[in-house]
């Protein structure tokens, strides 16, 4: 039993383990310090010591984050920043999970005269840095009448998104048999109906992770909602800079601090709920090709 315990406790493994902590304290750190000031008083913040916890605990700086925090002329907190995040974020994540994995199915198993080519400049397209595209964007959106509204931001993730899901579920699909393919072919089944009724239901771990990087990345974007929807669509992350960066009056830190949590707590969510998925995912097929 000693000899055991001996070979389980090496001095490699005490440095792994090590690392392993010293990371994972780096980066709760920061978590630590917003959630106990967020539940502090502003008096209680003044004394001056962040590591400490709260000697009295108030939820009073969640409330007023949420619905009566200041976010430039209007004072309703972040709470319509969320709703709005979330009427971009649903269509967003789920045309660009559509069209991605119909793109890959045809990249995959139907493969039309230049497929490569083509394949290849979508995945330029996700290398672009967003702020090469903003112009011309304002552009085409001014022209089709859609600047400044919901369908205007919501095509606008969709297209920064279809890089990257073509790229997840055209290497997905290319470690599914062709023989599944022939034989469905051999059934009569054509390029639609093949797609609907045995791709989709096949990409369930696929479409976990696509769900998870979609809705993560549209979620925490800042720039393109700015830009793109609009003063009446402003998402959460928006709305979370005005509060933040608000000059008047004294400067709250611990409602900024509970606006930023509450902010970043959607992703949080998913990450804790569906990371077992997410790895399954991603071991299933998303590094292949």
């Amino acid at each position: 039993m000693r000899t055991n315990t001996k070979r389980i406790w090496t001095p490699a493994r005490i440095g792994i383990y090590a690392f392993l902590l010293t990371a994972a304290a780096f980066f709760l750190l920061p978590l630590y310090i917003m959630l106990v000031t967020s539940f502090k008083s502003m008096e209680e913040i003044r004394l001056g010591n962040i590591f400490a916890l709260p000697m009295h605990m108030t939820v009073e700086p969640w409330r007023q984050a949420w619905s009566t925090a200041c976010t430039g002329v209007a004072c309703e907190g972040i709470s319509s920043g969320f709703w709005n995040s979330v009427a971009i974020t649903l269509p967003s994540t789920l045309l660009a999970i559509f069209l991605g994995a119909l793109n890959g199915y045809a990249l995959s198993f139907w493969r039309p005269r230049g497929s490569q080519l083509l394949f290849a400049i979508l995945l330029a397209g996700a290398f672009i840095p967003v702020q090469v595209m903003m112009f011309p964007l304002v552009r085409v959106l001014a022209v089709l009448n859609i600047f400044s509204t919901l369908p205007g931001i919501v095509l606008v993730h969709v297209i920064f998104g279809m890089p990257i899901m073509t790229l997840l579920f055209r290497n997905y699909y290319l470690g599914i048999p062709q023989e599944l393919f022939h034989a469905a072919r051999i059934d009569g089944g054509g390029f639609f109906r093949i797609f609907v009724q045995l791709m989709l239901p096949m990409s369930l771990p696929m479409i976990v992770v696509a769900a998870i990087m979609q809705v993560t990345g549209v979620w925490n974007d800042y720039i393109l909602g700015l830009v793109f929807a609009g003063r009446e669509h402003l998402p959460m992350t928006a709305q979370l800079n005005n509060v933040i960066n608000t000059t008047t009056g004294t400067r709250m830190y611990n409602v900024n601090m509970a606006a930023t949590i509450l902010t970043a707590l959607l992703p949080l969510a998913i990450y804790f709920i569906s990371g077992r998925w997410f790895v399954r995912g991603i071991a299933a097929g998303a590094v292949k090709g």
